[in-house]
């Protein structure tokens, strides 16, 4: 009996593996932490079995869907957690149904009940949590700051090569996004977009805001899935990330439910809409009906 803990996401993976270990404190049996071949980036102190193929693994869910279920035939594990990335929620899926498993998703504060896993998780755009269980051996997939990370040496290494062979699908190229150096959940200010910005040229302006502040830029779902102005991981929301900065200033955000769940436990929250009647004014401390192309621009030339 055992505990796995998988994410190909080494600071994700640092944190659920922390999950991992009070779990099987709990169960009396131990904790594994499953990573790709990258040993150099691993820092997680505690039994590693680590993926190796002659493939880029990260582009190639079906062999890391196949090792993991290699490892839970073998070691027979109760639990398995998944990071909740967007690869991740794919491999949770499907090893669910290769297991014939319960499953729980972007599930927090895990704990052992009555031979069940159970957790919590925000419904109803954040306004509630909501407990949930699942009968062991069960899968579920934990999102970004649900535990403080577990880092140290590995005490143990198991290498794992994995055939290419057992892949159907063909990788023809992959396109990596680029990255924001910050991690906005980190960040004590944000500065944020949203759909009042009319192009993506117009967002150098709030990035200049941003750097005079000394914050990071966030945004709305809109400008980072739907328009693609900007990373996921500067996306702020019921589906991106929670963040809790001292002060959060949305510009030309509606202040839609999904997006206030991501920024409600901000301490400061600061509001540019020219529409007085946006919701978004119902939970900022403070408000500034003007359009934000006149409002940023007198911003910077104060600050400056």
């Amino acid at each position: 009996m055992s505990v796995l803990a998988y994410s190909e996401n080494h600071e994700l993976a640092e944190e659920i593996f922390t999950g991992a270990v009070e779990l099987a404190n709990q169960l009396g049996c131990e904790a594994l932490s499953v990573h790709l071949d990258d040993l150099e980036s691993n820092r997680v102190n505690g039994k590693v079995v680590l993926l190796k193929s002659d493939k880029h693994l990260n582009r190639h869910p079906e062999l890391i869907i196949a090792a993991l279920s290699k490892i839970a035939l073998e070691r027979k594990p109760c639990v398995i957690l998944i990071g909740a990335t967007r690869l991740g929620r794919q491999i949770a899926s499907q090893m669910a149904v290769r297991m014939k498993s319960g499953a729980l998703s972007e599930v927090r504060s895990l704990k052992i009940e009555e031979e069940k896993l159970t957790g919590s998780r925000t419904v109803y755009a954040g306004k509630f949590s909501a407990k949930v269980a699942a009968p062991m051996p069960c899968i579920a997939t934990v999102p970004a700051g649900a535990y403080e990370k577990q880092t140290g040496a590995p005490t143990s290494v198991e290498i794992i090569t994995i055939d290419p062979m057992s892949e159907k699908t063909i990788h023809i190229e992959t396109k990596p996004k680029t990255k924001g150096s910050t991690d906005i959940r980190a960040a004590s200010i944000i500065i944020s977009a949203g759909r009042g910005f009319k192009k993506k040229e117009d967002l150098t302006m709030l990035e200049q805001l941003a750097k005079v502040m000394g914050g990071a830029v966030g945004c709305s779902r809109p400008l980072s899935s739907d328009l693609g102005w900007l990373g996921e991981e500067h996306h702020i929301g019921l589906t991106g990330a929670y963040v809790h900065p001292n002060l959060y200033v949305a510009a030309g955000i509606s202040g839609q439910l999904q997006h206030i769940a991501g920024i409600k436990d901000s301490k400061i929250i600061v509001a540019i809409n020219k529409d007085k009647q946006a919701p978004i004014f119902q939970v900022a401390d403070y408000g500034i009906v003007g359009d934000l192309y006149q409002v940023i621009p007198a911003m910077l030339k104060h600050l400056a």
